[in-house]
């Protein structure tokens, strides 16, 4: 039988855009982009058929997609997405940050959800060609980038309950700025009463239905004031999991970090993953370990907890500065950014964009 590793890499076609956004209109565009608001004008697809596998690979112009009413991602939801960011260093040069990662945890969300795999170099390529035909998208604000979204969904039309037989494969880009807008240097988060995943579930995948699910409670966060929201575990409703869309660092007085282990309801954080080697790496302990709502309000008010800070993709390090839910709210240290997540937000950050030696080969240079 065939592997993955037995296909043959892709080859793409580029198709010529017939009228790209003029230059002095997407320089406007860029200036301030805010999230996930602008995009750009081209776009990477792939088409996948049963008995055809991956074909049709094409750079084309950014465009909307004709789906059929009885398309199963529209009554099954068979889709999946990544997110990654592409940077420019100080040369000039266009780079991503361990896309091999994105590409690994994307096949693994396809595996959960029954959808075919794409080959890791084929995923890397879709993405590169998607950035370097629009490199001159990319913000000149502070922190900018350009946020990649590689995705796949069902779009075979029939509606029986099964896997489909066909998909497509999409990379479009957004000029991105600041995730969050309130400005603050720490956030504040709120404790739902909701459940985002539970053991058996898609917790570890990274499917549209999981944030579909959080948006009611997010919402419910931010009609209270404040600026994400914390789940916990299903089954006792006591454990600390991940916030809407980031994975959560706890720092002690001895400078020893924890983190809810990755059992099966909790995405596997690529930051998350990096920010875990720096830190051993600077000699620090961090631990994989269940952490409960009430031992985290008990450290804090000790102070034995000092730090605690959230991380993803689009956010990157945000510390977290208040929690609050229906038995109270308590503060974090002084309320503000601590001192190990700022320097392990600097050391991330500098190695992404090429201001500090990349040791482990995470920097991809795509120019």
């Amino acid at each position: 039988m065939a592997t993955l590793a037995d296909a043959q890499a892709l080859e793409f076609a580029t198709m010529a855009h017939p009228s790209p956004v003029p230059a002095d209109e997407r320089e406007a565009l860029i200036a301030s982009p805010g999230f996930g608001t602008v995009f750009t004008d081209h776009m990477v697809s792939i088409d996948w058929d049963e008995g055809i596998g991956w074909h049709n690979a094409t750079l084309g112009p950014r465009e909307p997609i004709a789906l059929d009413p009885a398309s199963s991602v529209l009554h099954y939801a068979q889709e999946i997405f990544e997110g990654l960011k592409a940077y420019r260093l100080d040369d000039g040069s266009m780079a991503l940050f361990r896309p091999d990662e994105n590409a690994k945890r994307f096949n693994a969300s396809a595996r959960r959800l029954a959808m075919p795999e794409l080959r890791e170099a084929d995923f890397i390529e879709a993405v590169r060609l998607a950035v370097m035909a629009d490199k001159d998208w990319f913000p000149k604000v502070e922190g900018g980038s350009l946020y990649i979204r590689p995705f796949m969904f069902a779009n075979e039309h029939f509606l029986g309950v099964r896997p489909a037989k066909k998909y497509k494969f999409l990379v479009i880009l957004s000029p991105a700025g600041n995730y969050f807008k309130s400005g603050a240097p720490a956030v504040s988060i709120w404790v739902s009463d909701y459940t985002r995943a539970a053991p058996g579930g898609t917790g570890a995948a990274k499917c549209g239905g999981n944030y579909a699910a959080s948006l009611v409670p997010t919402k419910e966060a931010f009609e209270r004031g404040h600026d994400q929201v914390l789940f916990l575990d299903a089954a006792e409703h006591k454990w600390i999991e991940e916030l809407g869309g980031m994975n959560l660092f706890f720092v002690f007085d001895d400078g020893t970090l924890l983190t809810p282990p990755l059992t099966g309801t909790i995405l596997p954080g690529i930051t998350r993953d990096s920010l875990m080697t720096l830190a051993r790496e600077e000699g620090l302990t961090v631990r994989e370990e269940k952490y409960s709502l009430d031992q985290w309000r008990e450290d804090a008010a000790s102070g034995k907890l000092v730090e605690t800070f959230a991380c993803g993709t689009a956010a990157v390090v945000t510390p977290v500065g208040k929690v609050a839910g229906h038995d109270g709210e308590f503060t974090i240290g002084s309320g503000g950014p601590g001192q190990l997540t700022t320097s392990l937000k600097q050391k991330l950050v500098d190695i992404q964009r090429g201001k500090m030696a990349d040791s482990h080969d995470w920097v991809v240079r795509l120019d």
